[in-house]
């Protein structure tokens, strides 16, 4: 079962300095039928101005991966941390008991970002946080893992029976990726237009994946793509 879910169906909001669009249920946008997929509760598209950003603000018990576009981002927190997160890099921040952080782009130019929240599997968790530079390179052709529950990946680790995923596939490639039994897959196209098992997926739209064993990607130009398996 694939259920695409194209970019101009999202909810959204623009506050001027943030034009955001929402895969699920998010802030002032409800859907009933779009409140998770298993448990992945947010995929964020976000457009933030230059010289703008989030200020402090609050999180608990839930994993919150950001995979930069383009641009930077610059994370604070009450941990002590601080980072920047340049275009094709990830952070992740494990909100476990409660951290406060900002996320600014700092930069002269518009930083585009996906921000994707996983539920914890353990609620009262220390917090942490965390950021990594993955060559593009790595993920020519191939699924590379980015963050992971699974402490065996080269990843980013998580608080979440979960895998973050990127690819890069040149116009015409296929790559195919097993999705084990009970699992969810959910797949954005950062750039390009794919087939996912024959079904067309332009960039920015989501597809919910379920009860696919395998999952097979042709690009049909050059594509960057983002995904997540869970629970």
């Amino acid at each position: 079962m694939i259920d695409v879910r194209p970019f101009a169906s999202l909810g959204g909001a623009d506050h001027g300095w943030l034009k955001a669009r929402h895969h699920f249920s998010f802030a002032n946008y409800y859907d009933p039928a779009r409140m998770n997929w298993g448990r992945l509760r947010v995929w964020n598209d976000d457009e933030i101005a230059a010289k703008s950003g989030f200020p402090p603000h609050p999180h608990a018990d839930m994993e919150i991966i950001t995979y930069v576009r383009t641009g930077a981002i610059t994370h604070e927190d009450s941990m002590g941390n601080k980072g920047r997160t340049t275009a094709g890099d990830v952070q992740i921040m494990s909100a476990g008991t409660g951290v406060r952080h900002s996320e600014f782009n700092l930069e002269d130019e518009t930083t585009t970002i996906f921000q994707i929240w996983i539920e914890a599997d353990q609620r009262g968790a220390k917090p942490a946080w965390g950021a990594r530079t993955f060559p593009k390179s790595d993920r020519s052709g191939q699924f590379n893992v980015l963050a992971s529950g699974d402490t065996t990946d080269e990843a980013l680790t998580i608080n979440a029976d979960a895998k973050v995923l990127a690819a890069t596939l040149n116009a015409g490639e296929t790559i195919t990726y097993r999705l084990a039994q009970g699992r969810r897959a959910y797949l954005v196209p950062a750039a390009g237009t794919v087939d996912v098992n024959g079904i067309a997926l332009n960039a920015r739209d989501g597809a919910a994946i379920a009860d696919e064993a395998e999952i097979t990607i042709t690009a049909r130009d050059d594509a960057e793509l983002v995904m997540v398996d869970s629970l």
